[in-house]
């Protein structure tokens, strides 16, 4: 099955039996290109006596940690197509992921955003705020993950501003100047989920006690990457919806979940707050001890698949993070697929995030 058969279908139609032969056939297919362009995947699955040709299921494939791409220089292009090298984010010190894109996968992973995203806010562009600083983006050959996740996001927006400046402040006046010419109008706003509070969310409460307010009632607010230094300071899930919706109005608030190594294939909360497994990819829950699958509601640590990758071996990772399933075509929302929540980082994982890396250069 080719990726634009993929793309034709709604994102959330299919139910467990019909996914499972959907993924099973593309990332087969995945894992005899990348066996046979990638040298270095194809010693690892030489390592491990691996036969494509046994799997039964896509859940028998191998997957690489995520790591992994911090240490090998993973591609199966040549560099001549490499169009495009993103990088995850990282610590000061860390050594950070590359992941080598062609032009059909960097078109991809774009196409899969909009079916995505667009299931979630609607297909029509909006006027968009940008919750981050107009610097993040501009080397465009080297993608940072933060800088990655603003481009990926801005596709959705009509016309744009970023609501910080270079030195993170907020741009009071020309947040007043946006917002008096789309009154009325449905926004989107998109950042990282430890900048929106310290920069936008406690600046607007400030902002608030001296008497002057933004309505955003009418906003769409996506965000992600991380949420261990809110945690840290005791701000949950709930808090943050509920502040903001104090601050400002913003009642539509969607968390997702994704990373650099599997870039277009996010998990967006849906209004009943679960992050979603669309067609394009999939969840599984692997125990510690034995890498076996984890009962539903069992936490244990998350693998992830993706339909994506053509140019690098991304398409079944092991991450460094827990979760743990909590249904399967049943979320009141409507949406079919596994759905799930985020329990945290694996114990002395490193930082990872867009939003808890900033946070603790900040």
């Amino acid at each position: 099955m080719n990726f634009e058969e993929i793309l034709n279908i709604n994102p959330y139609c299919l139910n467990l039996e019909e996914k499972e032969k959907l993924l099973t056939e593309r990332l087969v297919e995945l894992t005899k290109l990348h066996q046979e362009k990638c040298i270095e995947y194809n010693n690892i699955l030489k390592s491990i006596d691996f036969d494509v040709e046994k799997v039964k299921s896509y859940k028998d494939l191998p997957f690489l940690p995520v790591r992994l791409f911090k240490e090998l220089e993973l591609k199966s292009v040549p560099n001549e197509e490499v169009v495009k090298t993103m990088t995850s984010s990282g610590t000061t010190g860390q050594a950070v992921s590359k992941i080598y894109l062609d032009r059909t996968t960097s078109s991809n992973q774009q196409k899969t955003m909009v079916k995505i995203v667009s299931d979630f806010t609607g297909s029509s562009r909006m006027p968009m705020i940008i919750i981050d600083c107009p610097s993040v983006v501009k080397n465009r050959a080297m993608f940072s993950a933060r800088g990655a996740g603003i481009l990926g996001f801005s596709i959705f927006g009509a016309k744009k501003i970023y609501a910080l400046d270079d030195d993170m402040k907020l741009d009071v006046e020309g947040m007043k100047e946006f917002l008096d010419k789309f009154q009325g109008q449905q926004i989107l706003l998109f950042g990282f989920t430890f900048m929106i509070w310290q920069h936008f969310y406690k600046e607007l409460l400030r902002l608030k006690e001296e008497g002057i307010t933004f309505d955003l009632s009418k906003g769409i607010l996506i965000h992600g990457g991380g949420w261990k230094k809110l945690i840290s300071e005791a701000v949950s899930h709930d808090e943050f919806h509920q502040r903001l919706k104090v601050a400002c109005g913003l009642e539509h608030i969607h968390d997702y979940y994704g990373m650099v190594e599997q870039t277009g294939c996010i998990y967006m909360e849906c209004e009943c707050g679960h992050l979603h497994a669309s067609n394009f990819s999939d969840v599984i829950i692997r125990r510690p001890i034995d890498f076996s699958e984890a009962d539903l509601g069992e936490p244990g640590i998350i693998q992830v698949v993706s339909t994506i990758p053509e140019s690098y071996p991304g398409h079944s990772l092991l991450t460094e993070d827990e979760g743990v399933i909590e249904g399967v075509d049943d979320c009141p929302c409507g949406r079919k697929g596994k759905y799930f929540k985020i329990n945290g980082r694996l114990k002395n994982a490193e930082i990872r995030g867009c939003s808890d890396t900033y946070a603790t250069k900040f």
